[in-house]
């Protein structure tokens, strides 16, 4: 194995993982700042007010992304198996 194969694996690893990870983040922030918008026009500092909504923005996010986020870790995970055989060189 070179190192060039070492750094894409570590390279598509990192792609896959940010790809992973951006939709539930975004939708966070979202949330965060919306609610943060609302607190501070409302003034009401309540810090358990954000945790629920930002929750359930969360279990949405992921409802509608799970099945690409599984086709995505699965197409990686096939083409890291596919890879194996050349690796021994």
């Amino acid at each position: 194995m070179t190192p060039d194969t070492v750094i894409e694996l570590g390279r598509q690893a990192l792609i896959v993982t940010i790809l992973l990870g951006a939709p539930l983040l975004i939708s966070a922030l979202i949330a965060g700042v919306l609610i943060g918008v609302f607190q501070a026009a409302t003034q009401i500092q309540d810090m358990t007010l954000s945790f629920i909504p930002k929750l359930i923005v969360l279990i949405i996010a992921l409802g509608l992304t799970a099945h690409w986020m599984l086709g995505l870790l699965v197409d990686y995970t096939r083409n890291l198996f596919q890879m194996i055989p050349g690796l021994g060189n």
